[in-house]
């Protein structure tokens, strides 16, 4: 799903970095009795919870004869924030229809890790690094400007909230509101300061490589995913299309994209290219429609034997392939990051008594084409 680079964007006034998008800490005099905790990062917030951590602050008052103990725990990004911006991102998604594109900017942002690099941020993976025009402009992030132009109004609202948080905030409530299953996800994760903390390119799969299977296998087992996970998460192309002027592959339109939503053309994975299904693996193994697109990276999961025994089960099984798929996500979300506090930020709560219903395919008349 690669995208142009737009022409108009301008990384200095679009994408303020970090050091530009600081929020002040709580002083001394906000919170009397206690330093003001140490800044670690580009955006902080500071609660009061009765949670395990070793970031705690320990605030303590003599009253009278009692002594009271508050405890202050500073995270990488505020929850309540966390909470607020999903709600935008929802209400992002039903206007612009952008679902694919904000899925795949959380994956490249997380996809660069590498399992065998113990230092952060030298070892990649989620921690807000494609904020930056030199990691904008590696060829596998072409057209991710427009996921980030989309997105920047909701992080100046929500200026305690990481770059590395909402780029996995956004991708796990775009697959959500797709229709497809709920992420068990958790927030907390640190940004790098600056462009100099960008991994070097190469680090992402390419759609057609020489040999499909192998290179799935050497991109994702570097990152510490094995063959079940690969599969489960190449089921994400049931979302969005491919436009051969910006990626190099597919046609230019079908009968499926003709009309649109938004900007007609493209080739799409699946006949409702914005309904999170298991269609995509019915789609490969029947190979009956012209119209739909098949990378050389999409095939090889029905011709490889090992990749071959899930892709043939989440055919089947749309059941089976949510709840995998699931789980993969929410491990590729984690991939590398740092998490302020350590065991990280659930909004697992929130959700718990809330029954997730799948959304049907809308074509609706406003719509982003950057997918």
């Amino acid at each position: 799903m690669a995208e142009r680079l737009a022409a108009s964007f301008s990384p200095s006034s679009c994408l303020l970095p970090a050091a530009s998008k600081r929020t002040a800490q709580p002083s001394s005099a906000a919170l009397p009795f206690l330093p003001s905790p140490r800044r670690l990062h580009s955006t902080s917030s500071c609660s009061l919870r009765r949670v395990p951590s070793p970031l705690r602050l320990f605030q303590t008052a003599a009253i009278g004869s009692r002594r009271t103990t508050s405890v202050v725990v500073c995270a990488a990004s505020d929850p309540a924030q966390l909470r607020s911006a999903r709600e935008d991102i929802k209400e992002l998604l039903k206007t612009t229809f952008c679902h694919p594109i904000l899925v795949r900017l959380g994956w490249h942002d997380a996809g660069t890790y590498d399992k065998n690099i113990a230092e952060w941020p030298k070892r990649g993976g989620a921690n807000g690094s494609l904020r930056f025009e030199i990691e904008l402009k590696h060829a596998a992030n072409a057209g991710l400007v427009n996921a980030l132009k989309l997105l920047q109004s909701v992080k100046d609202k929500y200026s305690s909230i990481t770059y590395a948080d909402l780029f996995q905030l956004a991708s796990a409530t775009a697959i959500e509101e797709a229709g497809g299953p709920k992420i068990p996800m958790k927030y907390g994760r640190v940004d790098v300061s600056g462009p100099e903390q960008c991994p070097e390119e190469g680090r992402l799969p390419d759609a057609g490589p020489p040999s499909p299977a192998g290179h799935l296998r050497n991109v994702f087992y570097r990152m510490g995913l094995d063959d079940k996970e690969i599969v489960a998460l190449s089921g994400a192309h049931t979302l969005g299309r491919s436009r051969p002027e910006r990626s190099g592959w597919g046609k230019a339109e079908t009968k499926y994209t003709k009309d649109g939503p938004g900007a007609p053309g493209g080739q799409s994975w699946t006949v409702q290219w914005l309904k999170f299904d298991n269609s995509y693996f019915r789609d490969i193994k029947e190979g009956k429609d012209e119209d739909l697109l098949i990378l050389p990276t999409d095939a090889v999961l029905f011709e490889d034997s090992h990749f071959k025994v899930y892709a043939e089960k989440y055919a089947e099984d749309e059941d089976a392939f949510f709840k995998d798929y699931a789980e993969a996500h929410a491990k590729l979300s984690n991939l590398g990051a740092k998490f302020n506090p350590p065991e990280g930020i659930s909004m697992a709560d929130d959700d718990s008594n809330k029954t997730v219903t799948r959304k049907p395919f809308v074509a609706a008349a406003s719509y982003s084409d950057e997918d």
